[in-house]
């Protein structure tokens, strides 16, 4: 009797998420179920997700990865570029965060648990951190509850489990704070990690969920332009009214966009996106998934090529001066600018969008004379030259907003995985007679996969077939841009 006993009591402690306090360990939720709980097959199939993820591992400290948390058949292979962009770096301390689907609270539930188990075995939570996070609010608290059902977090240890090594992490699963609170944990992860560059945070995410193909893309498109601008606040109120992005995470998502800001991270990539349609075929209801990185980027490059907000202000404005006087009266204004910056030759478009449709848009690859004067030009272009529509008109000015993108110079390459949509503008060309290109938004916008991306770009741009990229006689070149509109200067 007492053997059976003790039988059935080993079952409930092995089985529960959490051991006997001593232990404290926290059992997976999930394994067998968002992914395989065979260690072999795990392990393999991670790897397998990693090999095809068609992007170089940065050569850069990356300060933060958002990827999805679904089941792996659906969103593994969306999750794996965010990782696989991360693995050169050297992590000791993995921080988590990801929302609470099934424990309803207001506060923020910091790991108190001593590590987490997966199929790929344990890995220790650093209680150092934990606890000092903890010490900074009292609504930062462990609340084991948050922890005993949730898969957002688990699903992502897996990944950090094959690539990383002698690293821990700080589990933290978020409730429903406020905005406020979020901008207090922003400021004590930035005051917790002070000067350390071996840690990394992991947000956990999915994008919209169950709406029709076109609409979710539609949507997905709208949170990851906010997420690559690092607009915490639009994430927070787009996601709070449901109208314009959904994402099951974006408390953690403002949470550490609040962060970015916070600790002066300037960049955001897209890698990769992808929703369930693209996995099971159907497109009448869908979720979204997308991998972002975040980093520092290197200063001394940024003084020397960016604009300041005043040289974007100076553009808009002459580009916004040109439309409307050659609108009006046909004739093309002069401008002297005096600024070295300005002055430089330089590539550059003009876009122009009407109550959120594309209205026109025109550039110079590589610009001809002053940039000053490539912006005043592909203004005019772009309002009464573009093809695909009708000369602006008087009286639609009021309603048009003007977008410019000022580009670096192109550089071929030999391997599409060099490409990093969200950061790359791409031209294709097919000697002198077919030529094609894409800004880096595009992919942003539409939310296109790298393949659909280029297939687009030949058939659309360059008058080729949809697959001309993968044709050695294909020189493909990619760029960056710098890239600003009229409600980004005001």
């Amino acid at each position: 009797m007492i053997s059976i006993v003790a039988v059935i009591l080993f079952a409930i402690f092995s089985f529960s998420p959490m051991t006997h306090a001593d232990t404290k360990i926290q059992r997976p939720n999930v394994s067998g179920q968002f992914y395989t709980a065979e260690p072999q097959e795990l392990s393999a199939q991670i790897g397998e997700f990693l090999r095809q993820a068609d992007i170089v591992p940065a050569d850069r400290h990356i300060d933060i990865v958002i990827v999805p948390h679904a089941g792996y058949v659906y969103s593994g292979a969306v999750a794996a570029y965010g990782f696989k962009a991360a693995s050169r770096n050297k992590y000791k301390t993995i921080v988590i965060l990801a929302p609470s689907h099934y424990f309803g609270f207001d506060g923020i539930s910091i790991g108190g648990q001593d590590g987490f188990q997966t199929p790929l075995g344990i890995v220790n939570v650093d209680q150092d951190f934990a606890k000092r996070l903890m010490a900074e609010d009292e609504k930062f608290y462990f609340a084991p509850e948050a922890f005993e059902r949730e898969h957002s977090l688990e699903v992502e240890i897996p990944f950090l489990q094959k690539i990383f090594t002698g690293f821990k992490i700080v589990p933290v699963i978020m409730g429903q704070p406020g905005f406020t609170l979020l901008e207090k944990f922003a400021a004590s992860l930035d005051k917790v990690i002070g000067s350390r560059s071996d840690v990394l945070i992991v947000v956990s995410t999915d994008l919209s969920h169950y709406h029709p193909d076109i609409k979710a893309r539609a949507m997905d498109a709208s949170a990851i332009k906010a997420i690559i601008s690092l607009d915490a606040k639009t994430v927070w109120e787009g996601c709070r009214l449901r109208s314009a992005m959904e994402m099951c995470g974006f408390v953690p998502t403002t949470a550490v966009l609040l962060y970015a800001r916070q600790r002066g991270l300037q960049h955001a990539q897209m890698l990769q996106y992808a929703n369930s349609g693209d996995v099971t075929g159907d497109r009448d209801s869908v979720v979204g998934y997308t991998s972002v990185i975040i980093y520092g980027g290197s200063r001394q490059d940024d003084e020397k090529d960016s604009l300041s907000p005043a040289q974007r202000n100076r553009l808009i404005e002459i580009a916004r001066q040109t439309m409307e006087e050659y609108v009006h009266s046909g004739k093309i204004l002069e401008f002297r600018e005096t600024d070295p910056r300005l002055s430089r030759e330089e590539g550059a478009f003009v876009t122009i969008h009407g109550q959120g449709r594309l209205r026109g848009c025109i550039g110079n690859i590589l610009g001809r004379g002053p940039l000053y004067l490539t912006v005043r030009d592909m203004a005019i272009s772009a309002a009464t030259k573009d093809p695909r529509f009708d000369p602006v008109q008087p009286g639609e000015l009021n309603d048009l907003d003007i977008e410019v993108s000022v580009l670096s110079k192109p550089r071929a390459i030999q391997n599409v995985a060099e490409i990093i949509l969200g950061k790359h503008g791409v031209i294709v060309s097919q000697g002198p007679w077919h030529q094609g290109i894409f800004l880096p938004q595009v992919a942003t916008e539409t939310g296109w996969s790298k393949e659909e991306f280029l297939n687009q770009l030949c058939a659309q741009k360059a008058g080729l077939a949809r697959d001309a990229w993968k044709d050695p006689r294909t020189k493909i070149e990619i760029f960056t841009a710098q890239v600003f509109g009229e409600k980004d200067v005001q």
